[in-house]
């Protein structure tokens, strides 16, 4: 027996540029846990893109930018993982929205549903860069999921040291925010 190919195909970004990142992580365990509908790619990095700056869009866009926006537009969602960094988004992921909100087609982030995670040693997790980062989503036009909200505190004790979600709780509210972005993805389709 065959098993059907995914339906949704989802763009799974970090926020965060280390090896290590509880963030990374994150998604490495939403891809696993993805349901059967959905396929979630993470992306190799948003290190690479340039410094948002319109004169680049001026002829040919850097290749890093270019393969990104070809990466939205083949994703029918987005799943952000994001760290916080002095009660905000990183610049790294700041600077891929900037991008992304800029594509050429004009169909980059507008309607796109997006789903929002985070994980930090913190006691407060990620709650502030959260509040920000939907805030930039909504004003880009993107679909933001209100919940279920995955704000992991105390992320040094809900992973191992292979960078494995060990906890439950957290892998039971990755799994719900999945299964509400397919859902979501569906309800636009």
């Amino acid at each position: 027996m065959t098993t059907p190919a995914p339906e949704y195909h989802v763009l799974a970004l970090s926020g965060s540029l280390r090896a290590d990142s509880y963030n990374t992580a994150l998604l490495r365990a939403a891809r696993d846990l993805a349901p059967g509908s959905m396929s979630v790619r993470v992306h190799p990095g948003l290190g690479d893109l340039p410094l948002y700056n319109q004169d680049l869009e001026q002829g040919a866009l850097p290749d890093a930018v270019h393969e990104l926006h070809q990466q939205v537009l083949r994703a029918d969602g987005l799943l952000i993982a994001t760290p916080e960094h002095n009660a905000a988004i990183p610049a790294a992921l700041k600077n891929a929205i900037d991008w992304m909100s800029r594509m050429p087609s004009g169909a980059g982030m507008s309607g796109k549903p997006v789903a929002v995670a985070g994980a930090s040693p913190g006691a407060l997790g990620t709650v502030r860069a959260q509040l920000g980062l939907r805030q930039i989503l909504t004003s880009v036009g993107a679909d933001v999921l209100a919940k279920p909200e995955v704000i992991v505190f105390g992320a040094h004790e809900r992973f191992d040291g292979d960078g494995t979600v060990t906890d439950e709780f957290t892998r039971t509210l990755l799994t719900d925010l999945l299964s509400e972005l397919a859902a979501r993805i569906k309800r636009g389709s």
